[in-house]
């Protein structure tokens, strides 16, 4: 299965967790040491194939909430034929974020790099694709009262919420964080379960 189909896949079937969910959360980002923090929020979903039109190359996916959704594939999605009525979809959708405080300040930095892959010929379909950004963002703002920490980095702004007050106390406007944000989406398909003979 190419990857960018498998993407488009897991943006339908992720809906529900990926609109209210876009970055790690801040009670999902926890202390790890004295100005160190790290996170991770994961989104799951299972689906199971309830039909195929092969002639349209489209599946129609059950998932749990009873919910019906109908994708369609392009000719780029390999091993379509492998796809199987009773199938399971599952759809994984991982980010994680690492920060470390620095002191003294410099440049600000960001770096991204990327891997995808794909199911071997005659597989059941699958594909992953994951993405990296290495940062270095200038603390533009630290408001105590409601544990605020504004980050400047290349491309964006952000807030962060600091519920240590012991934590909040090390940073200062003017600091840098040095940090790596990943994510992946991972798309596979599982056989369904053999029936048993009558």
């Amino acid at each position: 299965m190419k990857i960018r189909s498998a993407l488009a896949t897991a943006a339908l079937v992720l809906l529900p967790f990926t609109a209210s969910a876009q970055q790690p959360t801040a009670d999902a980002v926890s202390l790890v040491g004295p100005g160190k923090f790290a996170g991770v929020v994961e989104a799951k979903v299972t689906s199971t194939v309830e039909s195929i039109d092969k002639a349209t190359r489209s599946v129609v996916l059950k998932r749990a909430n009873g919910e019906l959704l109908k994708v369609t594939a392009g000719e780029q999605v390999k091993n379509f034929d492998q796809i199987q009525v009773g199938d399971k979809i599952v759809a994984t959708h991982t980010r994680a974020l690492v920060l470390e405080l620095k002191k003294g300040g410099g440049v600000r930095e960001r770096a991204e790099s990327s891997d995808q892959g794909s199911a071997k010929p005659g597989e059941k379909p699958a594909g992953y694709d994951a993405k990296e950004v290495k940062f270095v963002a200038d603390v533009q703002k630290v408001d105590v009262k409601k544990q605020i920490v504004t980050l400047r980095g290349v491309e964006n702004t952000v807030q962060l919420k600091i519920k240590d007050p012991e934590q909040l106390k090390l940073i200062k406007k003017g600091d840098q964080v040095e940090g790596v944000y990943a994510e992946a989406v991972a798309i596979s398909v599982t056989a369904a379960p053999a029936k048993a003979k009558k």
